[in-house]
C-alpha cells in the first residue's frame, strides 16, 4: 500500500464531531499516514493543537482564513505571533485572499494576509495559501514579502501562474476537483507540472471527488485523487505517492 500525506484537511470541522476517530481510522487504513490540519480562525488553534497532540500523524497549521473575516480581530495577529513563538507549528495558514465570495472586505483581507506572510518569514515557516480569483495578487504579495515557501491549496489558476509559483519554489495542492472531467485546465497543469511541486490534498470535509459529489469528504478518499493524478501523468500511483509524500514532509515535517 502506498503511504500518503494529505496536505490539507480540516479535521477540526464540526462535520467530523460524530465520528472523528472513525475518520482517522479509515484514513490510516487507506494509507494516509500523515495529515496537515490548517486552522481558519482563532478558535480553531486550540482545537487543532489538541487533535495534533493526541495523534502523531497530524500536523498543525495556525492562521486566519480570508473567508471568515467576521471572526477575526486585529489582536489575533499578535496572538498568532505568540503562538508561533511558543508552539512552532508545521505552517502558517490557512491564509490568503478570496475575491469570489461577496461581502468580504478586500482591504481587511489584505491586512490580515500581509501580516501572516510577514510572520511566516519571521519564523521561517511555510504558508498554506487560499487564492480564489486572487492568484495574481497573491503572487505579487509573495514577491513583495520575499523569502517564503509553501503551497497554494486547491489550485485553480492558469499554467502561467503556476510557472510563476514554481519559480518561487511553491507547491500546488491538488484535490477532488481534478477528478472532474470538465476541469480541463487543471488537468493539463497536473499532467505536465514538475512533480517536485505537487502535493495531494482532500480539503475534507469539503471538495469531494466526482464519485462522491454532494457527500462529506474525508481523508481516506485521498486515494481517489492519487489514482486520477497518476492516470493523468501516465505514472504509477506508487511513484506519485512517494514523490508527493516526500514533498509534503519536506515542507511540513
Amino acid at each position: 500500500m502506498s503511504l500518503l500525506y494529505d496536505s490539507h484537511c480540516h479535521l477540526d470541522a464540526p462535520e467530523f464531531d460524530p465520528d472523528r476517530a472513525g475518520v482517522l481510522a479509515r484514513a490510516r487504513a487507506a494509507g494516509v499516514t500523515r495529515q496537515l490540519v490548517p486552522a481558519v480562525d482563532r478558535a480553531g488553534w486550540d482545537a487543532i493543537a489538541g487533535l495534533c497532540a493526541a495523534d502523531p500523524g497530524l500536523r498543525p497549521a495556525w492562521g486566519l482564513h480570508p473567508m471568515f473575516l467576521d471572526r477575526h480581530q486585529p489582536a489575533h495577529l499578535d496572538e498568532l505571533a505568540d503562538w508561533l513563538a511558543r508552539h512552532r507549528p508545521a505552517a502558517v495558514g490557512e491564509c490568503g485572499l478570496d475575491f469570489y465570495v461577496e461581502g468580504l472586505d478586500p482591504e481587511a483581507q489584505r491586512l490580515y494576509f500581509q501580516r501572516q506572510l510577514e510572520l511566516a518569514r519571521e519564523f521561517d515557516l511555510p504558508v498554506v495559501l487560499h487564492a480564489r480569483r486572487a492568484v495574481d495578487e497573491v503572487i505579487a504579495s509573495l514577491r513583495r514579502v520575499g523569502h517564503l515557501r509553501g503551497v497554494v491549496h486547491s489550485w485553480s489558476g492558469s499554467e502561467e501562474q503556476a510557472r510563476q509559483l514554481f519559480a518561487m519554489g511553491f507547491c500546488l495542492g491538488i484535490g477532488g476537483p481534478v477528478t472532474f472531467e470538465r476541469a480541463q485546465r487543471l488537468r493539463r497543469t497536473v499532467a505536465t507540472m514538475p512533480i517536485e511541486h505537487l502535493l495531494l490534498e482532500t480539503d475534507a470535509p469539503d471538495q469531494p471527488d466526482a464519485g462522491h459529489r454532494g457527500q462529506r469528504n474525508e481523508p481516506a478518499r485521498l486515494a481517489v485523487v492519487l489514482e486520477t493524478v497518476a492516470a493523468l501523468r501516465g505514472e504509477s500511483p506508487e511513484a506519485i505517492a512517494q514523490a508527493t509524500t516526500a514533498n509534503a514532509r519536506r515542507l511540513f515535517g
